[in-house]
């Protein structure tokens, strides 16, 4: 599976980025070490803090992946 990582320039929504992270935490677990587990450890759970906030929710790539797939169907 190859994501691409280059910039968009649609915003994701703030619950859309929350419910699809959920999904891929769900999906793949968050394994020890993992993109998911360092962003949740480090976050704290907090949505404000995870790697997906920012200005346009799109701070981590598997979310924008994610996004950009359901977009393109």
């Amino acid at each position: 599976m190859e994501m691409n990582t280059k910039k968009n320039d649609q915003a994701i929504l703030r619950e859309v980025a929350l419910q699809l992270c959920e999904e891929i935490r769900k999906e793949k677990g968050v394994r020890l070490f993992s993109q998911c587990w360092g962003c949740v450890k480090f976050s704290k759970n907090d949505p404000a803090k995870m790697c997906f906030s920012g200005s346009d929710y799109r701070g981590c790539k598997l979310v924008n992946y994610r996004f950009d797939q359901g977009r393109s169907t």
